[in-house]
C-alpha cells in the first residue's frame, strides 16, 4: 500500500545540509496499525507529514497505492490527499466557528458530495461515535476527549484508505487516551482501516501490530 525507498529530508544550513530523516525504507500494508516511536527531534512528525503528503521528501521514492507521489502534480496530490488520507492531530485542529456537525461535514464539502448524501453520512457518523446530542455544540463546549473523537469522525467521514495520527492522545488524560486508542483498535480490526500513529507512549504503541523506531533521523533495526 505504502512504500518508502531511501527517503531523506534535509534543510539548507549555511553551506551544507541539516538532515531530519536519512535513507528511510518503510513498507506499510493494507490493514496495518503501525506505531512510529522515538525521542523528541528524531524525525517522527516529519516522517508522518511526508507520508500524509503535508511535506515533500528531499530525496528518495514514495509510492502510495503504487503511484509515485513525487511524479504527481499539485492537483493530483491534492486529490490523493482528499480521497485517500485522513489526518488526526494532537491539537485537534477543529474549526472553532463551526459546530460539531459542520466540522465533521467539512471533508465532504471539499469532495463535492451532494447535500443529501452529506446529511446521511454525517448522521451515520454522529450516531457511530455517540455524538448526536453534541452535533450543534462548538469545539469550545466539548472536553478534550470529545474534541478528539470529532477529529477522528472528521478524518473518517470521507472513507480514507489510511489514517495518520500525530500524537493523537498527547493532550488527553489517561482515561480519555484509552478511549481514543480503543477506538483506533476497533477501526483497525473491525473496519480494516490502516492506521499509522506517531507516539511517545509505549502503551499506545502496543495497540498496533507493527512498531518502528526512529533515532536522529535513522530507522532502527
Amino acid at each position: 500500500m505504502i512504500q518508502l525507498n531511501k527517503i531523506s529530508k534535509y534543510y539548507p544550513a549555511g553551506f551544507g545540509k541539516t538532515y531530519v530523516l536519512r535513507n528511510i525504507d518503510l513498507k506499510i500494508d493494507q490493514g496495518d496499525f503501525m506505531s512510529i516511536m522515538g525521542p523528541s527531534g528524531s524525525g517522527k512528525s516529519t516522517l508522518l507529514h511526508i507520508l500524509g503528503l503535508l511535506e515533500e521528501a528531499s530525496e528518495g521514492e514514495y509510492l502510495f497505492l503504487d503511484q509515485g507521489v513525487q511524479k504527481l502534480n499539485e492537483k493530483k496530490r491534492t486529490e490523493l490527499h482528499r480521497n485517500s488520507i485522513g489526518f488526526v492531530f494532537q491539537a485537534y485542529h477543529l474549526i472553532d466557528e463551526l459546530t460539531v456537525y459542520e466540522n465533521i461535514e467539512m471533508p465532504l464539502l471539499y469532495k463535492g458530495v451532494s447535500k443529501s448524501e452529506r446529511k446521511s453520512k454525517v448522521a451515520d457518523s454522529l450516531d457511530r461515535f455517540n455524538m448526536v446530542g453534541k452535533k450543534d455544540l462548538f469545539p469550545s463546549q466539548l472536553s478534550g476527549g470529545q474534541q478528539q473523537i470529532v477529529g477522528i469522525a472528521r478524518a473518517l467521514i470521507a472513507e480514507p484508505k489510511v489514517i495518520f495520527a500525530d500524537e493523537p492522545t498527547g493532550n488527553l488524560h489517561s482515561e480519555q487516551a484509552q478511549i481514543i486508542m480503543e477506538l483506533f483498535k476497533k477501526l483497525n480490526e473491525k473496519d480494516g482501516v490502516t492506521i499509522v500513529q506517531v507516539t511517545h507512549s509505549a502503551q499506545n504503541a502496543a495497540y498496533g501490530n507493527k512498531i518502528v523506531k526512529l533515532n536522529d533521523g535513522w530507522l532502527e533495526g
